[in-house]
């Protein structure tokens, strides 16, 4: 195996084992990649049907054109037939022997493109009824994700599992704690000193 191949076969390794990686983590994520790459394989048919309609619509017209010139060539060759000119007659019929061939052709292009294009169509509407399934069934996924998403969640703080707004509820309470604490002692505080105060008044007044 040459140098090219095995680093192409070890990218592709490690590209794997990452999507794998990937659609344990997110397989929603990996879902809607999924379904974007089935809308753009159904855009292009639609382009692919497009020009199918645009072919069939040519071969309906060289057809036409065709057998009119067929139809044409006829009627000059019995003119110059009987005008006596020989020659133009011959000329005329090798003519609309040609286009009447052509137009048989072209009859079995059209009718072969218009089967192919009943059958892309057929094919087309199954593809799109197909992808409508995949969204909806996504959309399905993605509601019970986000339903259970939020019950975890609610679970989380309900149950007191709340990581960072839990310790940050405990923070509070011990400053909460320590403050009242602090306005109690200085309460007590200024209380007794204002008694002590008043006491002192009182023996100063008693002399």
């Amino acid at each position: 195996m040459g140098l090219f191949s095995r680093l192409k076969t070890i990218i592709e390794a490690d590209l794997h084992e990452w999507l794998d990686e990937k659609e344990k983590k997110n397989p929603i994520a990996l879902l809607n990649h999924y379904l974007r790459q089935c809308e753009q394989e159904v855009e292009r048919v639609r382009q692919l049907l497009e020009r199918q309609y645009v072919l069939k619509e040519k071969f309906a017209r060289e057809h036409h054109e065709a057998e009119q010139m067929a139809e044409k060539r006829a009627k000059q060759a019995e003119v110059a037939e009987r005008a006596g000119e020989e020659g133009l007659a011959e000329f005329a019929r090798r003519e609309q022997a040609q286009y009447t061939e052509r137009a048989a052709r072209l009859k079995q292009l059209l009718e072969q493109a218009s089967h192919e294009l009943f059958e892309l169509e057929a094919k087309y509407e199954d593809m799109k009824h197909k992808l409508k399934d995949m969204q909806m069934r996504r959309m399905e996924l993605m509601g019970r994700e986000n339903a259970a998403r939020a019950h975890y969640r609610i679970h989380r703080v309900i149950n007191g599992d709340t990581g960072p707004a839990q310790a940050a509820f405990a923070d509070a309470e011990v400053y909460l704690d320590r403050l009242e604490r602090q306005v109690q002692s200085d309460y007590y505080r200024n209380t007794i000193d204002a008694r002590i105060a008043q006491l002192e008044k009182q023996l100063q007044e008693g002399k």
